[in-house]
């Protein structure tokens, strides 16, 4: 492998309404607290358990907040953010931007313990059925002689 991680990123408009708990997710990040290196973005650091996010189920862990209610969260303290989120009302639009790491290298090559991708059933299956029918056709052929 050569040590490069890629990720295939998309960008998502997620709709919730604040329920008895809130959004239901907590948030990390912010220019006093970066999350991640040379980025002040907001992340999604936890999804709480029955809360609106975890029902919609779209918000996941790691996922990157663009903006709230169409304002950027670009350049914002962390307690900015948070009080962003607390303000948003009850209906709250949220721009995210998921990141969901993809395969790099070759294809046809895969280390030692790594599935090849190809389900078992799709190999066995067929070579089952080449192996009944060339068992019904020995039988068949036994029986004339």
């Amino acid at each position: 492998m050569n040590g490069r991680v890629d990720y295939l990123v998309t960008e998502e408009e997620i709709n919730l309404f604040r329920g008895p708990s809130g959004l239901g997710f907590n948030i990390v990040g912010g220019t006093d607290q970066q999350y991640v290196s040379n980025d002040t973005g907001i992340y999604v650091s936890r999804i709480k358990e029955d809360g609106a996010a975890a029902q919609d189920g779209r918000l996941q862990e790691g996922d990157k907040i663009l903006s709230v209610n169409g304002q950027d969260l670009k350049n914002l303290l962390h307690q900015d953010a948070v009080d962003l989120f607390r303000n948003a009302g009850s209906a709250v639009s949220l721009k995210v931007q998921h990141r969901v790491q993809v395969q790099n290298g070759p294809l046809g090559h895969r280390g030692e313990g790594e599935p090849s991708g190809v389900p078992v059933a799709m190999v066995l299956v067929p070579l089952l059925a080449v192996a009944m029918a060339a068992a019904w056709v020995i039988m068949r052929y036994r029986q004339r002689l």
